[in-house]
């Protein structure tokens, strides 16, 4: 037994041994990166060398990735893709152009005019020709695609596996300096090396190979900052978000996805306390609650440094969310965040929310602001409406989470210039629905919730929207859910129109229990009188266009892709294997017709017990009265599952399991 630890630690020389001629053993001829992948190399010679790759074309990148292992590339998180390249292309052109700088990007017809000397007539017959040097008094300095551009943005990917990401940067955005390619992941490395000769984008892309938080750590300093810091990790992005917030410049952009989805809706709430510092609900609302709790984390961890964040745009989509955010530093405004933070306090019985804010803000406009704890609860300790108790959830944010200027100015590009991205069609949709969300309403209700929470039909949304807009009140739909209904109205004056729709449709008040939601919330009048006249304003103009809105399921085993883990075709195969073993596993067999009757007759029937069973021997229910043996036992006669186990005769004897 003591010899063990000695044989470990030799095992361990000898790996890294191994290793060491591995990398010496590189200067004899190139790896490709399915050899690197597969683990080909002086210490694994019994693995065939034969060069196994993919190669794919995304946008204006080409992507050559081991065909043995899945997760250099997800073709699901093209959407994710082209949204942040579409991004950074209107933050690139809002930063250079203060710098009177004009970007050009392919396929845009009519290039971004900027006010000089020249008359309209004159402006039009000018053409900026990119082989001349304008003189900065006549003409505008103009990037593009391509080339380096000594005053433009500095982009940091953090975690690029193959680098298709940041090679897509290089060939798609225009006004770039550098863009920095990093991955802790040797082969990831080597991988984006080839590839970035691959696609000739060696003086803009830099592969790097780091931890991304010590590489973030180590770029504090404000001249050596990145503008604009993407971060895609494979699950949550929290290990990184400190280091995030300190090397990002003053109003750079901020680019996180998580992919934790299950933890942010609410799944495991002290799991998101523990990484995000917020209690998660489970609700309806739960993706656009789970946007909220990642905006609070990132203002939470840059408020330590004196800085805070602007939300840009805030995306739930597929199986993630997705955040841009601009980066500032300033005291005076640190000191309004926590009055830009939300409690949550959720009815257990009928869903319904309402929000306390942690701190207020108090003061006449123009001058000094004041600063206090805010003061609540603003709900008793059981629900007004169906006497239900109250969970607690946040902090989240609770101001906007999109600002609509940049969103329009977003949508506008994209619109103009279609051909530009494979998924143009759904990037419209999603921003054009997001455009009409209410920005100052936090969460919503859906409306197989509101139907359900009091057995109800369900009306439809031009109903329900009709009715919220008869009232008065402003209502709109939410990108993250397509049931969603945000509205300003209150909680009584929504419950008071489901009240006026059950009476059109009306619910068997015999069948609800005295203390469940629905029979309280029916119980009382509705104050309220809704009026359900179809408006014409009710139908949203992204509905009436027919704009893709939500995306359905595009691939079979769509969802994110497993974790990254050596071994290659052969971890790919087992994992094939899992899903094939573990398809349908919760779903019971197909029961034989026969074996079915036979199971059905060895039940008693109720209505022949009662005398009341018109079918005689066409029940599939068993005629024969009970005998005394299972009278004795104890057994109902209408328990299907006791009758069934303990079947009665003269020998029948009481089992462990009878009580």
């Amino acid at each position: 037994v003591r010899k063990l630890p000695w044989l470990s630690l030799l095992l361990r020389s000898a790996r890294s041994l191994c290793r060491a001629r591995f990398v010496e053993g590189q200067s004899q001829g190139p790896l490709t990166p399915s050899a690197m992948e597969n683990g080909t190399g002086p210490c694994a010679e019994e693995r065939p060398r034969e060069v196994q790759e993919t190669t794919v074309t995304e946008g204006a990148a080409k992507i050559a990735f081991p065909s043995a292992n899945e997760v250099f590339y997800n073709p699901v998180q093209e959407f994710n893709r082209d949204l942040t390249c579409a991004v950074i292309t209107e933050f690139a052109r809002m930063q250079l152009g203060a710098k009177g700088i004009q970007i050009k990007v392919p396929g845009e017809k009519n290039v971004q005019k900027v006010v000089v000397t020249l008359s309209e007539q004159e402006e039009e017959k000018v053409e900026p020709k990119e082989s001349e040097n304008p003189a900065p008094a006549d003409q505008p300095r103009i990037a593009v695609v391509g080339e380096i551009c000594e005053e433009g943005l500095r982009v940091l990917e953090g975690l690029a596996a193959s680098g298709l990401r940041s090679i897509r940067f290089a060939r798609e955005v225009p006004g770039l300096r550098s863009v920095v390619a990093n991955d802790a992941s040797a082969r990831a490395m080597e991988l984006m090396r080839h590839n970035v000769q691959l696609n000739d984008v060696a003086h803009l892309v830099q592969p790097s190979q780091a931890d991304a938080g010590m590489l973030m750590y180590q770029h504090q300093r404000v001249s050596e900052r990145f503008d604009v810091i993407d971060l895609d990790p494979y699950g949550s992005p929290t290990p990184f978000l400190d280091a995030a917030v300190q090397a990002v410049s003053e109003g750079g952009l901020l680019c996180v996805t998580c992919t934790d989805m299950a933890v942010l809706a609410g799944n495991s709430g002290e799991t998101c306390y523990s990484k995000y510092g917020a209690m998660a609900l489970k609700s309806r609302a739960c993706h656009e609650m789970a946007l909220r709790i990642v905006l609070h984390s990132l203002d939470l961890r840059a408020n330590c440094y004196q800085r805070f964040v602007v939300p840009l745009l805030s995306i739930s989509a597929d199986f993630y969310v997705r955040v841009f955010v601009r980066v500032f530093t300033g005291q005076a405004k640190v000191k309004a965040s926590a009055s830009k933070q939300a409690l949550v306090f959720q009815c257990v019985g009928c869903g319904t929310f309402h929000l306390q804010r942690l701190g207020k803000a108090s003061g006449a406009p123009g001058s000094r602001v004041k600063f206090s704890a805010a003061c609540g609860p603003p709900v008793t300790p059981e629900c007004e409406h169906c006497g239900q108790r109250h969970q607690l959830g946040g902090p989240m944010w609770a101001e906007p989470i999109h600002n609509l200027d940049f969103v329009g100015r977003v949508l506008e590009a994209v619109s103009a210039n279609p051909s530009r991205f494979h998924t143009s069609e759904r990037i419209r949709g999603v921003l054009t629905v997001i455009t009409e969300e209410l920005p100052d309403v936090p969460l919503y209700y859906t409306l197989d919730q509101l139907s359900a929470t009091i057995h109800c039909n369900t009306p439809s949304l031009l109903q329900l929207r009709s009715a919220l807009l008869h009232a008065g009140f402003r209502v709109s739909l939410s990108h993250a859910c397509k049931n969603a209904v945000k509205t300003d109205a209150p909680a009584s004056a929504l419950w008071d129109i489901m009240r006026c729709w059950e009476k059109e449709c009306p619910v068997k008040r015999e069948r609800l229990s005295e203390t469940s939601p629905a029979f309280r919330i029916l119980s009382m009048e509705p104050r309220l009188q809704a009026n359900f006249t179809i408006r014409e304003d009710a139908n949203p103009r992204s509905r009436q266009r027919g704009l893709k809105r939500f995306q359905a399921n595009p691939e079979a085993n769509w969802g994110p892709r497993p974790r990254a883990r050596p071994g290659g075709k052969v971890a790919s195969e087992a994992m094939e294997e899992r899903r094939r073993l573990l398809q349908s596993k919760r779903k019971e067999p197909a029961e034989d017709p026969a074996q079915r009757a036979a199971r059905l007759k060895t039940f008693p029937c109720k209505r022949f017990k009662e005398g009341t069973c018109q079918r005689g021997d066409q029940c599939c229910y068993s005629h024969s009265p009970p005998t005394p043996g299972a009278a004795a036992d104890g057994a109902p006669a209408d328990c299907p599952e006791t009758s069934n186990q303990n079947p009665s005769g003269p020998g029948a004897a009481a089992g462990p399991g009878i009580d």
